[in-house]
């Protein structure tokens, strides 16, 4: 089966390109058939896995791209120029990453990941440019290599993550050295309530984060620049990477 043309712009990005690639939905699938322990199977992410889930979650995602247009869109916080090649991680139908593909243009490439492959199947039928691609990957391995991104994205998909900050350092490692990052979290403020964040991994597969958590986490593994904005209890994290 031939692969589309934003497809093979993404083959060299990969850290083990397959051999004879093939997209039979529509997407590189880079898991195997049956995934590893450490993706998260909680509640939550079984619902959005599931076809109902995927078309609610398309309902939550309305609600939740007005509240992200007041905070700023994700290509202004990204700093996207025409050409870029740009990362939306846990993209969900692809909505976002349509969204970046036009702001870098026909030249440029956007790459939705996602291990939901409900959610992707939904995504690769929504958005057909040229210059988007889907794959289905585990977040905290990503399969590209270092330095290979010009930007990268992820909204409202790190407290699903099993591990958020693996998933964190790996957008960073993939970043090219003056790429950008920008991530959209729930938060919550210190007390009961960040305990209760904490914990709901081990209930439901979902979380909310200390307001200063990801912050942290980023400049950690290397993000310069870091700053943040909140409304309510949602809030964004972005940087660059300075090396």
């Amino acid at each position: 089966m031939t692969i589309s043309p934003a497809m093979q712009r993404v083959l060299p990005l990969l850290t083990d390109p397959p051999e004879n690639p093939a997209t039979p939905n529509g997407y590189l699938d880079q898991l195997d058939s049956h995934p590893a322990d450490h993706v998260n199977t909680g509640m939550v992410q079984s619902l959005w896995s599931s076809r109902v889930g995927a078309s609610l979650f398309d309902h939550a995602a309305t609600a939740a791209r007005r509240v992200v247009g007041i905070l700023q869109s994700p290509a202004e916080r990204l700093h996207l120029e025409p050409g870029q090649t740009v990362l939306d991680l846990a993209c969900g139908p692809g909505e976002v990453t349509a969204s970046l593909a036009r702001t870098v243009g026909r030249d440029g490439l956007a790459i939705g990941i996602d291990i939901s492959e409900s959610m992707l199947a939904r995504a690769v039928d929504r958005h057909r440019a040229g210059n988007i691609a889907f794959l289905r990957a585990d977040a905290q391995r990503l399969p590209l290599r270092d330095n290979s991104i010009d930007a990268a994205t992820c909204i409202a998909g790190l407290q699903l993550i099993p591990d958020p900050a693996a998933a964190l350092a790996e957008m960073i490692r993939v970043l090219r050295p003056g790429g950008h990052l920008a991530v959209l979290v729930p938060t919550v403020r210190s007390g009961a309530l960040e305990k209760i964040g904490r914990n709901l991994p081990g209930i439901g597969g979902a979380r909310s984060f200390a307001d200063t958590e990801i912050p942290g986490i980023a400049e950690e593994f290397g993000l310069s620049g870091v700053a943040t904005r909140r409304l309510g209890t949602i809030q964004w994290t972005y940087g660059y990477k300075s090396r």
